[in-house]
């Protein structure tokens, strides 16, 4: 199921933020997007799931021109491609459990979502997701109460329970302690690995984007300046990157850095935490 950028250009009056960008992903990759702020890496993602239109080019997926999809096509495209924000757009007010079920709002009627209607099944497989990331003791807790660390988790695990055929992350990590960055990023990597689910991420951190992605694309102005493997990723590439200091002087990668180690986190395993176990039968 290869995924393609044909020329997508996006303009905001006379600014370009994106500018003729071609790419093709193959399925199951994990891909790093990283860049200066600025770059066009958020706006790229956001018409990949359609949250804003190209204002040139075509976006195809498997064949299908998801850039012309419309109405319910469109919504199920929005299903396909899970989206996981830097804010984590969480509904603080309601229970994790209720927040990650809204991940199959396109799965079923939208009235009974609302309404926190939900079959035996999909609390099943909404626990089993928050276990998955070590946060199913939270299930019936406000999801405005937890951390920051753990309301990226919960996000993650609505993902999942969309059951998508692609999952993009727009700068996930930007807001955590590394500790926490960890913990997400190697949850995106077991999703990538274990579902062969694409995964396209927006970066901030060149050490992050070189322990966890196969393929890192780099821009700068809009455009892609680099595409290929981590180890291609040279002082010279990352100059044309990030730019220079005021001095000319490459950018110092440290400034980039978040001290993370790329080992790899054992999967939590199921704890029968009778809050979850309530959960699943409320």
């Amino acid at each position: 199921m290869k995924f393609e950028l044909r020329n997508v250009t996006r303009r905001f009056g006379d600014r370009i933020a994106v500018n003729a960008v071609n790419v093709e992903i193959p399925q199951g990759q994990m891909v790093g997007i990283i860049g200066r702020s600025g770059a066009g890496k958020s706006t790229l993602l956001r018409m990949i799931n359609r949250l804003q239109e190209p204002s040139s080019g075509s976006i195809h997926f498997g064949g299908v021109e998801v850039s012309a999809l419309r109405g319910a096509a469109l919504r199920n495209w929005q299903r396909d491609c899970a989206m996981i924000f830097q804010q984590f757009n969480l509904v603080p007010r309601l229970d994790v459990m209720t927040n990650v079920l809204l991940g199959r709002l396109n799965h079923r009627s939208t009235v009974m979502s609302l309404l926190k209607i939900f079959n035996r099944d999909e609390r099943v497989m909404a626990i089993a997701a928050l276990e998955r990331l070590g946060i199913e003791q939270t299930a019936l807790q406000p999801a405005g109460t937890l951390s920051g660390g753990q309301q990226q988790r919960v996000a993650i695990a609505r993902a999942l329970v969309q059951a998508p055929k692609m999952v993009l992350a727009d700068e996930p990590i930007a807001s955590l302690d590394p500790l926490n960055a960890k913990i997400v990023m190697d949850a995106l990597r077991n999703i990538n690995e274990r579902e062969g689910i694409t995964v396209i991420t927006n970066l901030h951190t060149l050490d992050t984007a070189r322990s966890y992605c196969e393929r890192i694309i780099g821009m700068a102005g809009g455009r892609v300046v680099f595409d290929g493997p981590p180890q291609a990723l040279d002082a010279t590439a990352v100059r044309e990157i990030y730019g220079s200091d005021k001095d000319g002087a490459g950018i110092d990668e440290s400034m980039t850095s978040t001290s993370l180690e790329s080992t790899r986190r054992p999967e939590a395993a199921p704890s029968g935490n009778v809050m979850a176990q309530a959960a699943v039968m409320r």
